[in-house]
């Protein structure tokens, strides 16, 4: 469903992206973890087509991202670390707004917004003002806006930063319920979100891949707190000195 080959991206004297190369089956939810400045961000910009990369390919559902971007993003759904929200809007017709700017048709329109609306649990809110809401809830309209089109893939930045336990609890259930139905990228820095909600993890450091492995193959080995850190210290470790 994604693969990623020898994807590198570069701004200016600086290598963000350092080849790097991952897959994800369909329906498999995979923890993209790193430090901050890992280049996690820059990599989910590039396979949602923001970003264009310097070098290597990336494909979602067999489209290459620089070859037929438009068939990637209706097969993508994208929720940044700051949902995209209008606070003047309802969260029914901010979702009704958000169906049509990804192109679904008009006889559509309606199904799909109720349909996200019960995936989130946000029924009972459909009315209310976005900018009236709390936060918790306002990561769920986020989540709302990334599957309202039934995109195959969904790339969640930080779906739970600023929240309370018991809210990520909740959009930790959430995201477990869109498996199957969805492949999901899940960026994260929280390790016990991960080992509660991923298959697979997917782990980088200064933008180079340290290490690809199963929740299985993880939790055999020991914790993924330890896998984590082994991945960034061999990374130092195995680096040349200049």
């Amino acid at each position: 469903m994604i693969e990623v080959q020898e994807l590198t991206k570069e701004f200016a004297d600086h290598q963000a992206v350092r080849g790097i190369s991952f897959s994800a089956a369909a329906g498999q939810i995979v923890g993209f973890l790193g430090p901050n400045g890992a280049g996690k961000t820059t990599t989910m910009r590039m396979l949602t087509g923001f970003l264009p990369p310097s070098s290597g390919t990336a494909s979602i559902a067999g489209f290459d991202v620089q070859d037929a971007p438009d068939e990637v993003r209706r097969r993508i759904g994208y929720l940044p670390e700051t949902p995209p929200l209008y606070p003047e809007m309802t969260v029914d017709s901010y979702l009704l707004f958000v169906a049509r700017l990804k192109g679904m048709p008009r006889s559509r329109l309606r199904a799909a917004c109720n349909q996200a609306l019960e995936k989130t649990n946000l029924v009972d809110v459909r009315h209310r003002i976005l900018g009236h809401l709390s936060k918790g809830y306002r990561q769920r309209v986020g989540l709302a806006q990334a599957i309202v089109h039934e995109p195959e893939v969904l790339i969640l930045d930080e779906p739970t930063v600023g929240l309370d336990p018991g809210q990520i609890i909740e959009i930790r259930e959430l995201i477990r319920s869109l498996a199957g139905d969805h492949t999901v990228i899940l960026s994260t820095h929280i390790l016990p979100e991960v080992a509660e909600t991923c298959e697979k993890i997917v782990i980088i450091n200064e933008g180079r891949l340290t290490r690809e492995a199963t929740m299985a193959e993880i939790q055999g080995e020991g914790s993924l707190e330890q896998a984590f850190l082994e991945a960034i210290r061999l990374d130092h470790a195995e680096r040349p000195v200049t």
